[in-house]
Formats: structure tokens, C-alpha cells, sequence
């Protein structure tokens, strides 16, 4: 079992910047592609962003495209995801998970996904 915690969430206003992160345990962190999603009240659970096994293949949401960055330090068994240009409609609580196959896929499917954090909660107003 993959234990991830998310944190770095916040109160923020329009136009600014959050840097989330989600600290993994087990010492096979590195063997799986690893996913950012996100959900806002009332809505589904959405894609935002993946991201491989060494980090060099990466996959974003077309709504996030160009704001978000992920990266991930598999030596602290850390993926991140900096937020910029926030905008309200970014309000949501995100959650990492880590994916069911160690292949990459950059899948945008949450099913396609095992384990998951708890979430970190993201406020942006304007």
C-alpha cells in the first residue's frame, strides 16, 4: 500500500501562485507515473496533470495548459505541482494518486489510477 499526502493549498487571490505537494511513502516511489487531479463542489472529478516514472514525459488538462507545471523528486519521493495565473474557476480540492500500472501513460482517467491522497484544499478568489 502507497500512502501520498498532499499540502501546499490555500487561500489565494486571482492571478496568483500555490506550489502543492505530495510527499509518497514506500521505496518503489520512482517505478510509477504519478497524476494531479482536482474537484470542485458539485462537480466531477478532473484531470489536471501526469507525469512519468524519471519526469520526462509529462500530459496537462487543456484548462491548465501553460499555468500548471508538474515535476516530481523521485529522491524525496515528492511530486509537485506549481500553480500560476490562478483563477477562480481553479477552486477546487486537489488530490495526487498514483497509477494502477507502472508503464506511463499520461491517462486522464481517474479509474486508471490506484492510490490517492486525502487532498489539499485551493481557494482562488478575485
Amino acid at each position: 500500500q502507497v500512502q501520498l499526502v498532499e499540502s501546499g493549498g490555500g487561500l489565494v487571490q486571482a492571478g496568483g501562485s500555490l506550489r502543492l505537494s505530495c510527499a509518497a511513502s514506500g521505496r518503489a516511489f520512482s517505478t510509477f507515473p504519478m497524476g494531479w487531479f482536482r474537484q470542485a463542489p458539485g462537480k466531477e472529478r478532473e484531470f489536471v496533470a501526469a507525469i512519468s516514472q524519471s519526469g520526462t514525459l509529462t500530459n496537462y488538462a487543456d484548462s491548465v495548459k501553460g499555468r500548471f507545471t508538474i515535476s516530481r523528486d523521485n529522491a524525496k519521493n515528492t511530486v509537485f505541482l506549481q500553480m500560476n495565473s490562478l483563477k477562480p474557476e481553479d477552486t477546487a480540492v486537489y488530490y495526487c494518486a498514483s497509477e494502477n500500472s507502472r508503464y506511463y501513460s499520461g491517462s486522464e482517467d481517474p479509474q486508471e489510477y490506484k492510490y490517492w491522497g486525502q487532498g489539499t484544499r485551493v481557494n482562488v478568489s478575485l
